[in-house]
């Protein structure tokens, strides 16, 4: 039954409108509950060492330095002029071993351990690496102590 006679049937039409904002928020709600990962770090795998402990401890040089400048090489105080008076007090110290005993023999050279404090300037660390290449010591290695959960 068509009441209306003469007049031609409108199409039906959907409004975009309200139907772009609903689209909208949901969007928006998808974005902020969204969790995204963030690569922060580096996956490795660090190699194991199954090697059993030393049975002779190296001759050591204790190097430290502290953050006023201070040096001392096996807890004896030394005063820092140059470079290479840094190295000559690191062969003195070598040739008389630690504690005043003397060094042993048959070693191509001792391990010079640098204890630098965290405030210390690297060009006072510099200086010791340099000092120890002027002596002709190449093993070198720096102490660290593990950190503590706060």
């Amino acid at each position: 039954m068509n009441f209306r006679r003469g007049q031609k049937r409108e199409d039906p039409e959907i409004n975009l409108i309200p139907f772009i904002d609903v689209l909208l928020v949901v969007l928006i709600f998808l974005m902020v509950t969204t969790t995204y990962s963030k690569f922060t770090e580096l996956k490795i795998t660090l190699p194991t060492a199954d090697a059993e402990k030393a049975l002779e401890k190296p001759f050591e040089l204790n190097v430290t330095v502290d953050a006023k400048g201070n040096y001392t090489i096996n807890n004896e105080p030394v005063s820092f002029s140059n470079v290479a008076g840094l190295a000559e007090d690191l062969k003195t110290a070598a040739r008389t071993g630690n504690n005043g005993q003397p060094a042993p023999t048959g070693e191509k050279g001792p391990v010079v351990v640098v204890n630098a404090d965290q405030f210390a300037m690297h060009q006072m660390v510099i200086n010791v690496l340099e000092a120890a290449r002027m002596a002709g010591y190449d093993k070198l290695t720096f102490a660290a102590q593990t950190g503590e959960k706060k």
